[in-house]
């Protein structure tokens, strides 16, 4: 009887492990983002995740922060860590994502704001031309710590050395979050503002 009760008790156990693990990720696209995260000693969260259409869907998004936030406003305000993590769901040749990247700062940045991220935007515009394209499935993180700056990641190995200026993580996160985001849809998602039928918790 007190076999029976302890291979019963470890099929329980089989079944309870794989949900506990799934509980903490949420799937967007296909892809699993960590609900919680630590970077630079801080813990983060998932803000908001969703997926970057244009005529066809292009990549997942997520955004971390140390507080949950509905605003741009708030978002920007954030004073921690935060990190903008990116998986690709189809190939995208590197070097133009670079430039829309940049395209997307301008759009939301006045002349005087942007004059002040060229210097980054021509770092993270040759981080981008080395390489040839990003396949599906990889990814690449923006992370900004305070006192470090902002470090690109590509599928989590750091590609160059952080980029100082204190403005260009806001101006980064305006491509998403500005007055002319790249996606709405994806805007609202980000903020968590939005279910989208194809972003879930498991």
């Amino acid at each position: 009887m007190i076999r029976r009760s302890a291979i019963l008790c470890l099929a329980a156990l089989s079944f309870a492990l794989p949900l506990t693990v799934r509980a903490d990720t949420t799937e967007v696209g296909g892809m699993k983002y960590d609900n919680t995260l630590t970077l630079g000693n801080a813990k983060l969260q998932l803000n908001g995740a969703g997926i970057r259409y244009k005529f066809v869907k292009v990549y997942t998004a997520g955004l971390y922060l140390g507080a949950k936030a509905s605003t741009p406003e708030a978002v920007l305000a954030a004073t921690g860590p935060r990190r903008m993590h990116i998986v690709m769901l189809r190939d995208i040749d590197s070097n133009e994502l670079g430039k829309l990247f940049t395209r997307g700062m301008e759009q939301n940045a006045t002349r005087e704001e942007f004059g002040k991220l060229i210097p980054g935007t021509i770092k993270m515009g040759e981080i981008f031309a080395a390489r040839k394209k990003l396949a599906a499935g990889e990814s690449f993180s923006i992370d900004y710590v305070p006192g470090t700056g902002v470090t690109i990641l590509v599928n989590g190995k750091p590609t160059a050395e952080p980029i100082k200026e204190p403005e260009f993580f806001n101006g980064l996160m305006k491509i998403w979050l500005g007055k002319s985001p790249a996606d709405a849809q994806l805007k609202e998602a980000l903020l968590g503002n939005s279910a989208r039928k194809d972003a879930f918790s498991n």
